[in-house]
């Protein structure tokens, strides 16, 4: 007699669809904060299988340790009061493209 395993109440049931396609129920997707298009690892287990979320990195959206220090500097910086209105920055900007443009003769 073959055994049957019985879903308990923690337990979700998804469904293998026509094409391989899992149905991972709403809410575990929740608890996870999973969204549609979101990437999942597989690993073989010997009582079945494990399926993690998986965050992709496009390693050029990485910092370098230099840019991180920047970026902690300005979080810093901005907690302290301390910045520009985007205003200032392109009149500062604007002003300073204008002074190396002018030639003299």
């Amino acid at each position: 007699m073959a055994s049957r395993t019985v879903a308990t109440i923690r337990e979700r049931i998804g469904r293998v669809g026509q094409r391989r396609q899992v149905v991972i129920p709403r809410e575990i997707l929740e608890k996870l904060h999973m969204q549609e298009g979101d990437f999942v690892a597989f690993s073989a287990k010997e009582n079945g299988v494990l399926v993690k979320p998986k965050r992709v990195v496009d390693p050029e959206d990485v910092l370098t340790p230099a840019e991180s220090a920047l970026v902690k500097k300005a979080e810093r910086e901005m907690r302290q009061g301390k910045y520009v209105t985007l205003a200032q920055l392109r009149h500062d900007l604007d002003s300073s493209r204008s002074r190396r443009s002018r030639k003299t003769a």
